[in-house]
């Protein structure tokens, strides 16, 4: 069944490889940059050459991202799916991140979230049916040292994504979140550093490490050659190849060591949620998922 696609976030990474990957299986698909000229000409002329319809959009701005969103359902006359799938990531020691800083994550992560959210969910909610998937992080699950704000970025959204889940539910609206590994992608050459460096020397020896484990990752990287970026966009193509109702709520992409252990958290969270919902005789707002 084709399918009626916005995906944001599809000038590199993740968002580039599942857009190309959608198109090849038939479905409509509007993917979303901020700009479609300068340093993402070359992809934008690729991925419409390959039939992606294009369209800018900022998440972090809210008449963007509705206009773009109105632009998407023109495009494809309707809209049934919608794949958040646009972040940014960072690299450093907390402390040296400022509240600022923070905010510029936070603003693209969860409140980009939002934004896109509140913008597809009238359609979706007038014709009683949609899908969608958010992509978080294997590290929106646990903390790791060095992505701070991030990780807090990703908890955040997995928490926005269990409360979508269960309120829109009810108007024929499945949820999914996809929490890829580590993949070698553009997006670690991405990576927000923090900007106040005025206490970074009172961290000794550990300040240089943020940095030298970059080249640890990619070193991790180089000797695991299974752990492919495709498997992202592969994992997203499986989800929406499953019946409506029956998708899974979480799944785990990677194949460097967190795949099992997050897999088991994730489905005694499932086991405890389902306890509590069914407690207070809510249960029935987590039918649209297995």
């Amino acid at each position: 069944m084709s399918r009626k696609i916005l995906i944001t976030g599809v000038s590199s990474g993740f968002g580039l490889l599942t857009a190309k990957a959608l198109i090849e299986q038939g479905h409509q698909v509007v993917g979303t940059m901020r700009s479609t000229s300068g340093k993402n000409e070359a992809v934008a002329s690729e991925l419409s050459s390959l039939g992606v319809h294009l369209v800018e959009l900022d998440v972090t701005d809210g008449q963007s991202t509705g206009n773009g969103v109105a632009k998407a359902i023109e495009l494809m006359d309707g809209l049934d799916t919608v794949i958040n799938n646009a972040g940014v990531g960072v690299l450093g020691i907390q402390e040296m991140f400022t509240v600022e800083d923070m905010q510029k994550v936070f603003d693209v992560n969860v409140f980009g979230v939002q934004r896109v959210m509140r913008a597809v969910l009238p359609h979706l909610r007038a014709q009683g049916k949609g899908t969608i998937i958010h992509i978080s992080s294997c590290i929106g699950r646990i903390t790791f040292p060095f992505y701070g704000p991030y990780i807090a970025s990703k908890w955040a959204l997995e928490a926005l994504a269990e409360n979508y889940r269960t309120e829109l539910s009810g108007f024929g609206i499945e949820s999914a979140i996809v929490e890829p590994g580590g993949f070698a992608t553009n997006f670690i050459g991405s990576l927000i550093r923090p900007s106040d460096d005025t206490r970074i020397e009172s961290y000794g020896e550990l300040a240089h490490v943020p940095e030298a484990s970059v080249a640890g990752f990619e070193e991790a990287m180089a000797s695991h050659p299974d752990q492919k970026p495709e498997l992202v966009a592969d994992a997203i193509l499986d989800i929406l190849n499953q019946p409506f109702g029956e998708k899974p709520f979480r799944t785990v992409v990677d194949k460097m060591g967190m795949g099992e252990p997050i897999t088991a958290y994730n489905e005694k969270l499932d086991e405890v949620t389902k306890g509590i919902y069914t407690a207070f005789g809510m249960e029935g707002t987590l039918a649209l998922n297995k």
